[in-house]
C-alpha cells in the first residue's frame, strides 16, 4: 500500500496557496485491506474512506470508462493492480495531475508542472471530452487563476464536446454546483466569458448570452453592451466580497433587457417586472438554494426604483419597504442594497459626477431604520377602533420616512428616467 497526496492539495500548494483539503490515492490496497486498517467507507460509486485519525480522504486508485452520456455514464475500476499514472491520467487537466509522495517527491508523468509554470490550463488527454463537466471545471478554474489561459487545443475539444451535444447532459444540480463555486471566485466574468468561447453558456445560460449585443443609454452606461455591463456588476460583487447570494442576483438581474423591443432600443422601459420573471424562471430551472432565487428575483424587480430613492415619495419609499418585507428581513434587504450598488458601479468610466457615488443606497437604510423604529405595538394600543390599525400603523412609517433629511436629488435612474416611477 502506497498513499500520495493528488489534485488541488498538491497545486495550490506548488502556487504557494493555502491548501484547505487533501485528497489521496492509495496504490496496491483493496476495500478489504482497507477497511482491516480502521479506515471508513464513504464512496458510493467507487471505493473512497477516511481515515481512521485524520478524516482525510483516501480513494483507491481507479481507471474510468465511458458508458453513457453525461457526467454520470462511467463505469470505474478500482484493483491493487491500477497503478498512480493510470490514475492521474483520468483528471481533467495536467496541473491536476500531479502527485507527492509521502517523503515529499513529485510524480508529474503529465506535464503539470510546466503548464503550471506557463500558466497553461491543459487537458491530460482525450479523455476529458467524457466528461461535459469539466468544461464548468475549466471555466471555474479561470475565473479563480486569473493569469491562466487555455491551451488552443483544450478550448478547441470543449467546442468540439459542446457541438456534440455533451453538456446538455448536464443535470442542474451540478451545474448549479460549479457555477456557484465560480461566482465566489475573485473574477467571476473570467467564468462567463469562457463558457461563451466555448459555446457552452448559450446551452447552459441562454438568458445571459443574449445580453451580449444588447445597447443600453451610453450616458449611463459607457460601456453600452448589457452583457459587458452584467460582467463588470458580477467583478463589482465579487471585489466588495458580497455572498452567493447577492452575487447570482447581480448576474441575473438584467436579463429582462434582451426583450426590447428592437424599436425602443437602447432604451429598456419597464424590463424589471420581465427581468424578475427570467430570474425567478432560472432559478428554479438550476435548482437555486432559495435565499439565492428571491434576492435574485427581488434585485431583478426593484433595481430600478432603488437607484431614485432621492426623487421618491415617502409613501412609495415605504411601499417598496413594506413589498420586499423589508421590516421583518431587514438583513436580507439590505443585502439587495449592496447589490444594487455593485449593479451602479458596474459600468464603463463617466466624467459625471453625480453618476460616481450611489447615493441612494443610505436613504434606503435610513429608512429601513426609520420604519422599524416606528412603535407598531403602541400605535395598536391607541386605536380605539382596531380595524384601523394596519392604516395607522402604514401611516406612522410614512411619517417616519418623511421627517428623514432628503439629500440634494440626482433625479436619474440607469436609464435615465427623471420622475418617479409607478410602486
Amino acid at each position: 500500500m502506497r498513499a500520495y497526496i493528488v489534485g488541488g492539495a498538491v497545486r495550490d500548494a506548488l502556487l504557494g496557496l493555502p491548501v484547505k483539503d487533501r485528497d489521496w490515492v492509495v496504490v496496491g490496497s483493496s476495500p478489504e485491506d482497507m477497511l482491516a486498517r480502521g479506515f471508513r467507507p464513504v464512496g458510493k460509486d467507487f471505493p473512497v474512506f477516511l481515515h481512521p485519525a485524520t478524516s482525510e480522504e483516501y480513494a483507491l486508485a481507479r481507471t474510468e470508462r465511458k458508458s453513457g452520456n453525461g457526467y454520470t455514464g462511467f463505469v470505474c475500476y478500482a484493483a491493487p493492480e491500477v497503478t498512480l499514472e493510470e490514475d492521474l491520467a483520468r483528471r481533467d487537466l495536467t496541473i491536476n495531475a500531479i502527485a507527492r509522495d509521502e517523503d515529499g517527491a513529485l510524480i508529474d508523468p503529465y506535464g503539470g508542472l510546466a503548464d503550471l509554470r506557463d500558466k497553461v490550463f491543459r487537458h491530460v488527454s482525450p479523455a476529458f471530452a467524457e466528461d461535459p463537466l469539466r468544461i464548468l471545471r475549466v471555466a471555474r478554474f479561470a475565473a479563480r487563476f486569473t493569469d491562466f489561459r487555455i491551451a488552443p487545443e483544450t478550448l478547441a475539444l470543449m467546442r468540439r464536446m459542446v457541438a456534440l451535444g455533451e453538456v446538455d447532459h448536464l443535470v442542474a444540480e451540478r451545474v448549479w454546483q460549479e457555477f456557484a463555486r465560480g461566482l465566489m471566485e475573485s473574477h467571476p466574468s473570467r467564468m462567463i466569458r469562457v463558457l461563451r468561447e466555448c459555446g457552452a453558456l448559450a446551452h447552459i445560460l441562454p438568458e445571459v448570452e443574449n445580453l451580449f449585443g444588447v445597447p443600453q443609454p451610453a450616458q449611463h452606461h459607457p460601456e453600452i453592451d448589457t452583457g459587458e455591463h452584467v460582467m463588470m456588476v458580477i467583478d463589482r460583487a465579487a471585489a466588495e466580497h458580497l455572498p452567493l447570494a447577492a452575487r447570482w442576483a447581480c448576474l441575473l438581474h438584467d436579463l429582462g433587457k434582451a426583450d426590447t423591443p428592437a424599436d425602443i432600443l437602447p432604451h429598456h422601459y419597464g424590463h424589471e417586472a420581465k427581468s424578475a420573471e427570467r430570474a425567478r424562471v432560472v432559478s428554479e430551472r438550476l435548482r437555486a438554494p432559495t435565499e439565492c432565487r428571491d434576492l435574485a428575483v427581488m434585485l431583478a424587480r426593484e433595481h430600478g426604483i432603488l437607484g431614485q430613492a432621492d426623487v421618491l415619495r415617502a409613501e412609495t419609499m415605504v411601499k417598496v419597504l413594506e413589498r420586499c418585507d423589508a421590516l421583518r428581513r431587514p438583513e436580507r434587504f439590505l443585502l439587495m442594497l449592496d447589490a444594487a450598488a455593485a449593479d451602479f458601479h458596474g459600468r464603463g468610466p463617466t466624467t459625471d459626477a453625480s453618476e460616481r457615488e450611489w447615493h441612494a443606497g443610505g436613504r434606503w437604510r435610513a429608512a429601513v431604520g426609520a420604519i422599524r423604529a416606528v412603535d407598531a405595538g403602541a400605535i395598536a394600543r391607541s386605536c380605539a377602533d382596531k380595524a384601523q390599525i394596519p392604516t395607522a400603523v402604514h401611516g406612522a412609517r410614512i411619517a417616519a420616512v418623511r421627517a428623514l433629511a432628503r439629500p440634494q436629488p440626482f433625479p436619474r435612474d440607469s436609464e435615465g428616467t427623471a420622475n418617479e416611477p409607478s410602486a
